[in-house]
C-alpha cells in the first residue's frame, strides 16, 4: 500500500498541532482534578472562579479539536488556521490564566499543597501553550507548505514517513476462517467479498443467535460483530462468547456507527479484541484482522508448547516418583530445599542373594540383569503391597524400610510380612538352575532419613539401626529372616515360629536375635 505523497508534511504539520493539544489536554486533566479536590475538602468560596477555569478547559480543547480536522488533513493552500480561530484560542487561554492566578492570590492559605501544585502547574502549561501559539511555527501561514524551520519537528516527521514507507507486503498474509455478524444484508455482503478477495474463508450471520448456532458446529478465528442488532446486540454477543469455555478464545472485532467512548471502553472490558467504526477503512481493517490472527497463531502455539511442556513435567514427576518417596517428592514441589528428618521409631530390611556371584557368573550379562532387574520390580510391587518404602539396592542387595517417610505404629509387623514374601517369591523359581536363595535381616531403632544429592537424588536412612539390620542379614541362614530382640519386642513376642538365639555379632558383640523360616 502506498502512502499519499505528502506524507512527510503532514507528519510535521501533525507534530506541530501536536505541540499545541498536548497543552490544552494537560490543562484540562489538572483542572478536572483540581475542582474534584476542592469539591470535597474546600475551600468551596473558591469554587466558582475553578468551575470557570473548568469551562475555559473545555471550550479550549473544543478548539483545539477544530485545528486537528482541519489542520492535519488539509488540502494545500488551506490556512492550518485563520485568524479568527488565533482570537479564539486566546479567550480560553486569557481566562484560565487569569482566574487561576486569581484563585492561588486569594485563597493561598486555605489551599491545600496538592492543589496549589497542581494549579500552578495549570497556570505553566496555559503560558508553554501561549508559546506555541506565538512561537517560531508559523501555523497561521496561508501557504502550509512552505519549508518547515524546526530541525527537531523535521527530524521525527522525515522518521514517520521513512518507517511508514518502509511497510513491506512481501511477508505472507495470515488468512483464516471469519465470521461476520451483521443484521443489514448490504453490510455483510460487502464485508464478505472484501474478506473473500484477501483469501479469508468467511461464513454470514443475520443475528447473534445465528452466530451462536454456527459456531456450536463450526471453528472460526476471528468474528466481525455489529453492536446494534435488535435480538441479541453485539455487546451481548461478546458477552456470550467470552463466558463459554469453548468459545473464549475466539478473537471479537466490534463494528459500529456508534461513536461512543462508553462503547468502545465496555467492548474493551468484555474481551473485544478490537473496534471499528463505520464506514470502515478497509486497510485498517485488514491490518486490524492480520494482526488479531497473528494472535491467535501465537497463540495457538503457546497452547501446543504449554502441553508440551505439561507432558514433560508429567514424565518428569512420573521419574522422579519412582525414585523418591511420594512425600518426599511433595514437599520438594512445595519449596523445601533440605529434607532431613529423625525418625524415632522404624523398621529397616535389608535382604540378600546369597548364591549370586556363583550364579552371576555362568550367565549373559543381558540375561542377569534381565533376571534381576525382574525380580527387583516384584520386590517393589511387593513393597507397595505391604506399605513399605524402598530405599535402594546395592549390587544383589535390596534395602527397604517400614515407618518412614510416614510413621506408622506397625511398621515391625510390615517389615516381617514383607520379608516373608520375599522368600515365597524367590521360591517360585522353579528351574533348580536359575533358583536364588535369600537371606533377609530386620531390626527397628531409630534412624535419620533424608534426601541427599543435587545432581542425583538419593533418599537414604542412616544411623545405628541401619548398621545393625545389616549385620543381622549378613549373618542369618539363607532361606530364613533374622530379627532382633527390638524388632521381636516391636510386635509383642507374637512371632509364633521365632527361634531365639545369642550371637557374636562384629562390631556388636553378644546379641540376642530370633531366627524366623518362611
Amino acid at each position: 500500500m502506498s502512502q499519499p505523497p505528502d506524507i512527510g508534511h503532514r507528519a510535521y504539520i501533525a507534530r506541530i498541532v501536536q505541540k499545541i493539544a498536548e497543552p490544552a489536554q494537560a490543562i484540562l486533566g489538572y483542572q478536572e482534578l483540581v475542582v474534584e479536590e476542592v469539591r470535597e475538602a474546600g475551600p468551596t468560596d473558591a469554587l466558582p472562579d475553578l468551575e470557570r477555569v473548568l469551562c475555559a478547559a473545555h471550550q479550549l480543547n473544543l478548539l483545539i479539536k477544530r485545528i486537528l480536522d482541519i489542520g492535519v488533513a488539509d488540502v494545500k493552500g488551506s490556512p492550518i488556521l485563520d485568524v479568527k480561530l488565533r482570537h479564539d484560542l486566546r479567550t480560553p487561554m486569557n481566562a484560565i490564566l487569569g482566574y487561576s492566578e486569581m484563585v492561588i492570590e486569594d485563597f493561598t492559605d486555605t489551599l491545600s499543597e496538592r492543589v496549589t501544585t497542581d494549579i500552578l502547574k495549570i497556570v505553566q502549561e496555559s503560558r508553554i501553550l501561549l508559546e506555541q501559539i506565538d512561537g517560531k511555527h508559523d501555523l497561521f501561514s496561508a501557504d502550509v507548505y512552505e519549508t518547515p524551520k524546526d530541525d527537531v519537528d523535521i527530524t521525527i516527521a522525515a522518521e514517520v514517513a521513512r518507517t511508514i514507507a518502509a511497510r513491506t507486503s512481501t511477508l505472507p498474509e495470515e488468512t483464516g476462517r471469519i465470521l461476520v455478524v451483521d443484521d443489514t444484508a448490504s453490510n455483510r455482503d460487502l464485508l464478505a467479498r472484501r474478506l473473500g478477495r484477501e483469501g479469508h474463508a468467511v461464513i454470514v450471520a443475520a443475528s447473534g443467535k445465528e452466530a451462536l448456532r454456527i459456531l456450536e458446529t463450526q471453528e472460526c478465528d476471528i468474528v466481525l460483530a455489529d453492536i446494534l442488532m435488535p435480538d441479541m446486540n453485539g455487546i451481548e454477543l461478546l458477552g456470550r462468547l467470552k463466558s463459554d469455555d469453548r468459545m473464549r478464545e475466539i478473537r471479537v472485532i466490534m463494528i459500529s456507527g456508534l461513536n461512543e467512548a462508553h462503547a468502545v471502553i465496555r467492548c474493551i472490558e468484555a474481551g473485544a479484541e478490537d473496534y471499528l467504526q463505520k464506514p470502515i477503512d478497509p486497510v485498517l481493517l485488514q491490518a486490524r484482522i492480520a494482526a488479531s490472527l497473528e494472535r491467535s497463531r501465537w497463540r495457538e502455539r503457546e497452547r501446543h508448547y504449554l502441553a508440551q511442556i505439561e507432558v514433560e513435567k508429567q514424565r518428569a514427576d512420573k521419574l522422579l516418583h519412582a525414585i523418591l518417596p511420594r512425600q518426599v517428592v511433595k514437599r520438594l514441589a512445595e519449596g523445601e530445599e533440605v529434607i532431613a528428618d529423625r525418625i524415632e521409631m522404624a523398621t529397616i530390611i535389608f535382604a540378600d542373594i546369597v548364591n549370586f556371584t556363583e550364579f552371576a557368573a555362568r550367565t549373559p550379562a543381558v540375561a542377569l540383569v534381565n533376571m534381576l532387574g525382574n525380580l527387583f520390580t516384584r520386590f517393589d510391587e511387593l513393597a507397595d503391597r505391604f506399605g513399605v518404602e524402598k530405599i535402594k539396592t546395592i549390587g544383589d542387595a535390596y534395602m527397604a524400610a517400614a515407618g518412614l517417610p510416614d510413621p506408622r505404629p506397625d511398621h515391625a509387623f510390615a517389615a516381617i510380612a514383607f520379608g516373608r514374601a520375599l522368600l515365597a517369591e524367590t521360591a517360585r523359581e522353579t528351574d533348580p538352575a536359575s533358583a536364588l536363595r535369600l537371606r533377609i535381616g530386620i531390626h527397628t531403632g531409630p534412624v535419620i532419613a533424608g534426601l541427599i544429592g543435587r545432581k542425583r537424588f538419593v533418599y537414604d536412612v542412616w544411623g545405628h539401626t541401619v548398621n545393625v539390620a545389616s549385620r543381622m542379614e549378613s549373618c542369618c541362614i539363607p532361606g530364613h529372616i533374622q530379627i532382633s530382640q527390638s524388632t521381636f519386642d516391636a510386635v509383642g513376642g507374637s512371632v509364633a515360629d521365632a527361634r531365639q538365639e545369642v550371637m557374636d555379632i562384629r562390631g556388636i558383640g553378644k546379641f540376642t536375635t530370633y531366627l524366623l523360616s518362611h
